[in-house]
């Protein structure tokens, strides 16, 4: 019985300090989309989370550590959220990549209003925290789009930088004026009939960039 108990204790210690950690981590995103980075310290992410503050220093390392982590999460969201597949469509263009990866993007966006919210405090605040998780999402973008492109290139003198950046910012605010106003620039953004019009309107945007 003894050795029973010897096997089964650590098992235990190792399931609760995944438990424990899962729920740092959600109370550490709860509390940055729902008050902001202004707020976000080690003793308010530990009172969110009901847990003394010394096992976010023991399982994290401290608030640069819990940080990381939640960059890896938003690197995983992007992982999650946009599957490396195709939807059936095949790819023959750098411009049918950017088409597919823009739609992903807008449809996962709409489908997350915990990241939308936590996209909006990364342009209204200026911290080494926002640049640390605005980075963790654009590198996961970028590692999407090398993947996938294998031996696609686009059109010669296009700034495929510029121009996916002015696309994705786009998108991201057009999703978070939906949430906050329901329109943007007198365009509704309500129904899905709305959203249909958006779709095509950045298809036409991608492919009059990249053919």
């Amino acid at each position: 019985m003894d050795a029973i108990v010897r096997m089964t204790e650590p098992e235990k210690r190792i399931r609760d300090r995944s438990q424990t950690e899962k729920a740092i981590l959600s109370a550490a995103k709860r509390l940055l989309a729902e008050e902001g980075f202004q707020g976000f310290g080690i003793n308010a992410v530990a009172r969110e989370a009901g847990f003394d503050k010394q096992l976010i220093y023991r399982y994290f390392g401290g608030l640069d550590g819990l940080v990381e982590a939640i960059g890896t999460e938003l690197g995983s969201w992007v992982k999650d959220r946009i599957p490396e597949d195709t939807g059936g469509m095949f790819l023959l263009t750098y411009g049918d990549l950017m088409e597919r990866l823009a739609l992903y993007y807008l449809e996962a966006l709409r489908e997350d209003p915990l990241v939308c919210r936590i996209i909006a405090w990364e342009v209204s605040e200026k911290s080494e925290v926002v640049r640390r998780l605005a980075e963790a999402r654009s590198k996961a973008l970028g590692h999407w789009l090398d993947r996938m492109k294998g031996t696609l290139v686009p059109p010669k003198g296009v700034d495929t930088v510029a121009v996916n950046a002015l696309v994705f910012a786009a998108i991201q605010h057009l999703v978070l004026s939906a949430a906050t106003a329901g329109q943007f620039s007198g365009i509704q953004l309500k129904s899905q009939k709305d959203w249909d019009k958006i779709v095509v309107a950045v298809k036409r945007l991608v492919r009059g960039v990249y053919g």
